[in-house]
């Protein structure tokens, strides 16, 4: 694994981990200014990263990646230039969970090409074990998001920048 592929997985786990505690944030009502930043900062690194890659056409992984950039734009957006006012809280909620289902969708991707138990049950990815794990992803993202998007007044508004504090 070249230094450059290694440094896009850290990033992508590191933006996966810490969107896993946004998502935990958004439910519970707890505001986690600093796991925030992280997952934002590492989410637009992993996709920056993965056009690095060498490549003779336009693939599906960098759609996904066009796709993410774009509702990441709106997140910032969201977060800094609107400070998470009005509807634009339950908007970076939204665009933080499709932004983090984008990077599981990868994983779920790379795992099935990676992993020889999981490569042996989907090769091409065609197969129903593949579309039945990005289903099950699918869902339980469809799941958490509504409860998020319900549960946002519980969520604080105005961004903020996150303390020495919030960082431990």
């Amino acid at each position: 694994m070249t230094t450059f592929t290694a440094v896009h997985v850290v990033l992508s786990l590191v933006g996966i981990a810490s969107g896993l505690v946004v998502l935990v944030g958004f439910v519970t009502g707890r505001r986690f200014p600093a796991w925030n930043v992280a997952f934002l900062v590492t989410t637009v690194l992993t996709n920056i990263t993965g056009f690095g890659f060498p490549f003779q056409r336009l693939l599906p992984s960098h759609i996904v990646g066009i796709l993410s950039l774009v509702v990441l734009t709106v997140a910032l957006y969201a977060m800094y230039g609107r400070r998470l006012d009005g509807a634009w809280k339950r908007v970076y909620i939204i665009c933080a969970v499709l932004a983090l289902y984008f990077n599981v969708f990868v994983l779920v991707v790379q795992l099935f090409m990676k992993v020889p138990a999981l490569h042996d049950l989907a090769p091409t990815q065609s197969e129903p074990p593949f579309g039945i794990a990005q289903l099950a992803v699918l869902l339980l993202f469809i799941a958490a998001g509504a409860v998020a998007v319900s549960r946002s007044r519980r969520w604080p508004s105005g961004a903020e920048r996150p303390s020495k504090r919030a960082l431990i």
